[in-house]
């Protein structure tokens, strides 16, 4: 089912026991009650001065940032670069599109000049305007490869350059055989340089190798390059200092939000939800959003741990009639999941009703049924122990990755961007929201499936494909591997404009996708939470930046 969801067990003791019931062997909340009274100490007057000093930089930015405008080939693609890098770019996003917009139209065909030669401008550039939907050609790094069409051996003493291009592979689409020959030029390279040199560009190409910038979550990315941008001698001292104090003003906003909604691995859910989106409109969306997952997670252990065939039985048809009338039919060690469930939802109402948006709550409860379903499916294949081939396993695995239902989740409390015909579009089950999904489900099973097999879990796509196939785990893993590629191939060409819906929305499952290649890159991050997320939750949420 759903690994990358799964939090405690739900604890019953009224519950009959029951032979069938698997152990989670879930560790408990690594936070305790940490978050539950966080309130900010800043007196008043200090918090004043703060937000006088913020705006006054954001300010200066701007004028800096819109500084002959109708010149934008002289716009130094470094600080654009830099602003969306230290996460303050969500300030100035009407002046950045503006720009790109500017170059795109201007010029961006000075990089086919055989005169530029710069192989990090070029690779910068290029980045910046496909990161936006602009279709700028590949063919641009032709002039990087020799008479017998190999990249050039010269450019290995180029590592800026070379780190610029590693970046820009990771935003391929089908069809760039370049990129692809690109990506295993400069990784077979940059292998051998992190291990035979040590300095401050080493380092950043290490973190690259990690995590890719296209692949990264912005406040993770920002809070890393902070250290790297203030270490650069050039660096504009003015946009750091933002960047800090901008920082530090988001975390004590993040803070007292999850005081308002903490509970058991509330705190997990809330970072999950927080790089969806950081930004301060998006309050409501998160709350929302955050109380969906944490439910989520119990009602995914209900069907993976706790449920008998039985009780699950009723459980999936009362949700499915959504009437708390129907609670008193329910096995007592379900009825206060339902009734919480509920509970959010109908909270959920009570805010899309002022606004006058509740054909929202509609396709939400729809996108959660559907999951449920689904969820039930599995548990039946679990008790016959019935391991199915690989097509029918992703209909319902891709599911209960339970991607599609976050995605639709986190379109309900975003404002009046989102339309009836977005809602349309996620139910059409559009490319983007399959290639998101394949990317959860594999990376996930890749990484939690020996776990999830010691505790009697359903067959994982390691399992099918084995069974299947005839093949060695290694074999799946690598075939896996393949796939993940050409879903971040599908996801990126969804972005290209025009796209379906707006990028706002767009940018929603492609921030869910690299939560994911985060959490699950190594390991199992999320159900052993104390392992890698507790030190990305401390750098978001506790720690502040030294200003």
């Amino acid at each position: 089912m759903s690994r990358q969801l799964s939090a405690s067990p739900v604890a019953d003791h009224n519950a009959e026991p029951d032979s069938n019931r698997r152990s989670a062997s879930y560790h408990p909340s690594i936070w305790g009650d940490h978050f539950l009274s966080y309130a900010s100490n800043d007196s008043m007057e200090t918090t004043d001065i703060i937000d006088a000093e913020h705006q006054e930089l954001k300010e200066e930015i701007g004028r800096m940032l819109m500084g002959d405008i109708n010149k934008p080939s002289q716009k130094k693609p470094d600080f654009i670069d830099s602003i969306q890098r230290l996460g303050v770019s969500y300030h100035f996003e009407n002046e950045i599109d503006g720009i790109l917009g500017k170059i795109y139209n201007t010029d961006h065909h000075a990089c086919d000049d055989e005169n530029i030669d710069d192989l990090y401008y070029i690779s910068l550039h290029f980045r910046l305007l496909r990161q936006h939907g602009y279709k700028i050609t590949a063919d641009v790094f032709n002039k990087f490869k020799d008479s017998d069409g190999n990249f050039k051996d010269s450019l290995v003493g180029d590592l800026r350059g070379m780190l610029s291009l590693y970046e820009v592979t990771h935003l391929k689409v089908h069809g760039e055989n370049i990129l692809d020959e690109a990506f295993a030029f400069v990784t077979k390279y940059f292998k051998l340089t992190t291990t035979q040199f040590n300095s401050p560009l080493v380092a950043q190409i290490k973190h690259a190798l990690k995590r890719p910038i296209h692949k990264s979550l912005q406040r993770l990315e920002a809070r890393y390059y902070m250290s790297i941008y203030q270490e650069d001698p050039p660096h504009d001292k003015v946009l750091l200092t933002f960047a800090k104090l901008d920082f530090n003003k988001l975390q004590k906003l993040h803070q007292k939000e999850l005081s308002g909604i903490t509970r058991d691995r509330v705190v997990e859910c809330y970072f999950w939800t927080l790089e969806v989106y950081f930004e301060p409109k998006y309050s409501l969306a998160r709350r929302i959003v955050t109380k969906v997952i944490a439910m989520t997670s119990v009602i995914d252990d209900i069907y993976d741990v706790y449920g008998t065939i039985e009780g699950l039985e009723f459980f999936t048809v009362a949700i499915e009639r959504w009437d708390i009338s129907v609670v008193d039919q329910l096995p007592e060690y379900m009825k206060l999941c339902y009734q919480v469930l509920l509970d959010v939802y109908s909270e959920i109402e009570k805010d899309l009703v002022y606004q006058r948006k509740l054909y929202r709550l509609y396709h939400a409860k729809e996108a959660m049924k559907t999951v449920v379903k689904n969820y039930f499916l599995e548990t039946k294949w679990c008790h016959k122990k019935y391991v199915p081939k690989m097509n029918e396993y992703m209909i319902v695995a891709l599911v209960t990755s339970a991607y599609s239902m976050l995605a639709t989740t986190s379109f309900v409390g975003m404002g009046d961007i989102v339309t009836k015909e977005a809602f349309e579009w996620l139910f059409s089950n559009p490319k983007m929201i399959i290639a998101s999904s394949v990317v959860c489900r594999l990376m996930d099973d890749i990484v939690s499936h020996k776990f999830e097999q010691k505790r009697g879990h359903v067959a994982s796509s390691i399992e099918c494909f084995m069974k299947e196939h005839g093949a060695s785990e290694e074999e799946a893993c690598n075939e896996f591997q393949k796939k993940i590629t050409n879903a971040w191939k599908d996801i990126n060409e969804e972005c290209l404009r025009p796209t379906s819906v707006p990028m706002p929305l767009l940018l929603r499952i492609l921030n869910l996708t690299r939560v994911i290649d985060v959490i699950y890159k190594d390991e199992d991050g999320y159900t052993h939470a104390g392992v890698v997320l507790k030190g990305y939750v401390a750098s978001f949420l506790i720690d502040p930046v030294p200003v």
